[in-house]
């Protein structure tokens, strides 16, 4: 190649690399990651307090740049994915809190049991071990010498919203959480409500902020709906917030609304906790299955512009006032 047609090159690439770079709050000095001692179990197992397998999952700590590498203690928001693994919106959300200048820690609850995607099988793992990897990140963040253990926040999607949404049960601390520590919020995105565990209204004294889709047909928002109103009349700190034609995974950066092939959904189930930790389908009045006539498929999953642009701004103003951010 010329000489002179490199020097055009150049000259032509500087400024938009200039451009590229005007910003660079949302990346983090320091990015950490931590092994997380969990188990897996089956749900009947998690509600009995019976042990499980051991097993390691991953934890991916990003430090932002706040007070400075090595310097003080920083607010953390713990994310925890959905069926489909560590999608697009985990990133998404750790930029957008980093550059609040807010660190994350985002669990991998699937590569470290051999999992890439439970969507079509959701019967590969039981839906409440997500909540023991969220208490072991815990414990890991509440020792963190970068990490203030009265400011941290959980997160969770779909799968993990409603290990977020129900990691707030005061029963599920006293069994399972060891680490000393408590969540300053829990902040479920899309979650499935259709479950009911004995005393669920008695939950952690922090609040609960729920976002989902009025479109949603993976996890409908009723369900939502109903468990809010029991919240509600026990005196608990907990708010919806609904977007219109939101369908599910509405958050995420990438990909339009389509219909997720061959996914379960359980959006026609009613499931509640019976005698001695069992799940059961109040329709038939038998342990649930995820092989019950009322599971069904191909949900719609996808992104809606204006919900997530609505839901950023949202949970970012929440973020701010709970940490008392500038």
């Amino acid at each position: 190649m010329k000489p002179g047609l490199l020097a055009v090159l150049a000259a032509a690439l500087l400024p938009a690399m200039a451009g590229a770079q005007t910003s660079t709050a949302d990346i983090a000095p320091r990015t950490e990651l931590h092994a997380i001692p969990t188990m897996t179990l089956s749900d009947s197992d998690f509600l009995a307090g019976k042990d499980g397998k051991a097993v390691t999952v991953a934890g991916q700590l990003r430090i932002a740049q706040g007070t400075g590498q090595g310097m003080g203690k920083l607010p953390v928001v713990v994310l925890i994915h959905g069926s489909g693994g560590m999608g697009s919106n985990v990133d998404a959300w750790s930029r957008q809190f980093n550059a609040m200048g807010v660190s994350t820690f985002a669990i991998d609850g699937f590569t470290g049991r051999g999992l890439t995607s439970v969507n079509m099988n959701q019967a590969q793992l039981g839906r409440l071990n997500f909540i023991l990897d969220i208490y072991g990140a815990l414990a890991i963040l509440a020792q963190h010498p970068r990490v203030d253990p009265q400011r941290i926040v959980l997160m969770g999607f779909s799968r993990g919203g409603q290990a977020a949404l129900y990691a707030s049960l005061t029963r599920f601390h006293k069994m399972w959480n060891k680490s000393g520590a408590s969540f300053a919020a829990y902040i479920p995105f899309y979650p499935d409500c259709a479950t009911s565990y004995i005393d669920d209204t008695d939950v952690a004294a922090a609040p609960i902020r729920i976002f989902h889709g009025i479109a949603d047909d993976y996890n409908p928002v009723s369900s939502c709906k109903a468990f809010l109103a029991r919240l509600k009349s026990a005196g608990r700190d907990v708010e919806l917030t609904e977007y219109a034609d939101a369908q599910h995974g509405f958050d995420s950066p990438l990909g339009a609304v389509a219909v997720a092939k061959g996914a379960q959904t359980v959006r026609a189930c009613t499931i509640k906790e019976g005698p001695a930790g069992v799940l059961v389908n109040t329709a038939t009045g038998s342990p649930f299955a995820y092989t019950d006539t009322c599971v069904q498929l191909d949900p719609h999953v996808g992104r809606n512009a204006a919900a997530a642009t609505a839901a950023q701004a949202a949970v970012g103003e929440f973020v701010r006032a709970l940490f008392k951010l500038k």
